[in-house]
């Protein structure tokens, strides 16, 4: 089992910061991600409120992975499995928000995967840049105060 774990602040509001974690078709905006495909996800919310149970497919270079969402605390925590993905297995994953003294937000994004074991020498070190990327996109991109599309 790989471990991949990021923490990263912002100076944005929680509320700020989970109107763009749940709203999986912001994610290419500020995200590593090049966009969603709607035609693979399933059960996403017009809104953008994104709830358990919806898969999101994301797409990445040509490589299109699906997440299932598996947990929600409304402003604190969004967890969620892989519902395909090529290259990972049993991957599971939990994004977890805390207010800070100075109203912004502690972005704490973890997980746990398997994968084979040639892919095994490379995608700890990989997963681990690429999720640190995501977080500090998804804090940057808060800060900025954009939440809509």
């Amino acid at each position: 089992m790989h471990e991949c774990d990021v923490t990263v602040t912002s100076s944005a509001s929680p509320e700020t910061v989970w109107r763009l974690l749940v709203d999986a078709a912001s994610w290419p905006l500020w995200s590593k991600v090049d966009g969603l495909d709607t035609t693979r996800s399933v059960g996403l919310d017009p809104g953008g409120d994104d709830g358990v149970g919806a898969v999101r497919a994301f797409r990445t270079g040509r490589t299109v992975t699906g997440e299932r969402l598996t947990e929600k605390v409304e402003r604190r925590l969004l967890a969620y499995e892989d519902a395909f993905n090529p290259s990972m297995h049993n991957y599971h994953a939990r994004i977890e928000l805390k207010a800070t003294a100075s109203s912004g937000t502690v972005i704490h994004w973890y997980g746990e995967y398997e994968t084979s074991w040639l892919l095994g020498w490379f995608m700890p070190r990989y997963l681990q840049k690429f999720m640190q990327g995501m977080a500090e996109g998804l804090a940057r991109y808060a800060e900025e105060g954009k939440t809509a599309l």
